[in-house]
């Protein structure tokens, strides 16, 4: 089967749940206090310039497809990124941010003092197979992916394709794209954290997609344009 030509992988930029998150976080709360659900927490101002940032980029590498998390953040920053460029957007419920269920919206301080039984469970476990009640674990979410990467292989060869999602995703589609195990995948979210608005690209190297970029921000710097690294409204506590 021939394969992309060039894929890429666009955390969105920095949203209001990320500062809210962080100052949550910082200030020992248990619990991170967002009004609006977590698929409809829009970008930030600084947020909006780092998308504007990275559509500068983008224009450069001219993809042909934009596939995009169906949530708020994601779409505000494909948006911004595309537009103008004419780049067909095609939203998929696939790409979406993970799903923690009874974790969702509590710091690490308050999973440990509130469900501290979940909390030796996933110690236990580890991250990768743990699956929070009511929501997933990253193996659950590399099966969405497996399936949208073939479908995006198989409808668009030698095509040039961006995602726009969030965290975990870059990490998970390194995952798929580079045939890691998952101790590699741990070791490489261990000691990452992937920023707002940052690109991973894989370029097409014969029978396969070869590393390019990870987790780039120069785009940003260029640009004048902050970037930041906050965890997402619904990351899972280290």
């Amino acid at each position: 089967m021939e394969r992309l030509d060039w894929l890429a992988v666009v955390r969105h930029g920095l949203s209001t749940g990320n500062v809210t998150a962080q100052e949550a976080e910082a200030g020992g709360a248990e619990r991170i206090e967002i009004p609006e659900r977590d698929a409809d927490v829009p970008l930030s101002e600084t947020g909006r310039e780092q998308a504007e940032a990275v559509g500068r980029f983008l224009r450069e590498q001219r993809p042909d497809l934009a596939v995009v998390s169906p949530y708020l953040r994601t779409r505000q920053t494909a948006e911004i990124a595309l537009g103008g460029s004419g780049v067909p957007v095609v939203v998929d419920e696939r790409l979406r941010d993970r799903e923690l269920g009874v974790l969702d919206l509590l710091t690490a301080r308050g999973v440990e003092a509130r469900l501290p039984d979940e909390a030796r469970r996933r110690a236990r476990l580890g991250k990768f197979y743990y699956r929070p009640p009511g929501g997933e674990s990253w193996a659950d979410v590399l099966l969405r992916l497996r399936a949208l990467l073939r479908e995006i292989h198989e409808d668009h060869p030698g095509g040039r394709v961006v995602l726009f999602a969030h965290e975990a995703t870059v990490l998970m589609v390194r995952y798929l794209a580079e045939g890691l195990l998952e101790q590699e995948l741990m070791e490489i979210a261990h000691r990452t954290a992937i920023a707002n608005c940052s690109v991973s690209s894989w370029r097409r190297d014969g029978d396969r997609l070869a590393p390019e970029l990870f987790n780039a921000v120069d785009h940003l710097e260029l640009h004048d344009a902050e970037p930041t690294r906050q965890e997402d409204v619904n990351a899972e506590p280290v």
